[in-house]
């Protein structure tokens, strides 16, 4: 999972216009690599995550949408954010609830791929639901590999997804500074 997280952001990282940033989640969020565009930083804070204690999934997911993306990178102009959830789904540990974390996540404009470590898993699991779930209310993709192939290739369709992406905005004329997440439709 490490290895091919590193390819990812080998891949999808253009230095001179993205930026990263890696987060671990046991029992609190953590951040093991802040915002930055050095390949070795980011996959120093990749080997630094190590699996243990429990889970706090939807604490990780608010953490990230509200202090991390939200406050703590905020450039003028639109800018697409995404977060990418590698996760059995389950949380044993997070103070948020996950509509809280759901509502934080598009407040933030988030997207969130998750992929599932669930390996072998019938996708029938309360884990993968939650992945799904948190992915679909983002706009993104919830990815269920079978084999570590399987794994790659889901960091691969992100990545195409992510690099094939148009940004629109908009601003309602009666726009009110109250935080409330507003649903629209665009049709082509």
């Amino acid at each position: 999972e490490q290895q091919a997280a590193t390819e990812f952001l080998r891949q999808i990282i253009r230095p001179k216009s993205d930026l990263a940033f890696v987060l671990s989640f046991d029992d609190i969020p953590e951040t093991t690599q802040g915002f930055t565009n050095q390949l070795d930083k980011l996959t120093r804070g990749i080997l630094a995550i190590q699996p243990g204690g429990g889970t706090a999934l939807w604490d990780a997911v608010f953490y990230a949408s509200r202090d991390k993306l939200l406050k703590e990178n905020s450039p003028k102009g639109p800018v697409r954010k995404a977060i990418i959830l590698v996760s059995d789904g389950d949380d044993n540990q997070s103070r948020v609830l996950r509509k809280e974390a759901i509502e934080m996540a598009q407040r933030a404009g988030v997207i969130v791929y998750a992929i599932s470590t669930n390996i072998m898993s019938s996708h029938d699991e309360r884990g993968d639901k939650n992945l799904k779930l948190l992915a679909e209310a983002t706009g993104g993709r919830a990815f269920f590999p079978f084999k570590m192939q399987q794994l790659t290739d889901a960091f691969y369709d992100i990545q195409e997804e992510l690099r094939s992406q148009y940004s629109v905005s908009y601003k309602p004329a009666q726009f009110e500074l109250n935080g409330q997440y507003r649903a629209i439709s665009i049709r082509a």
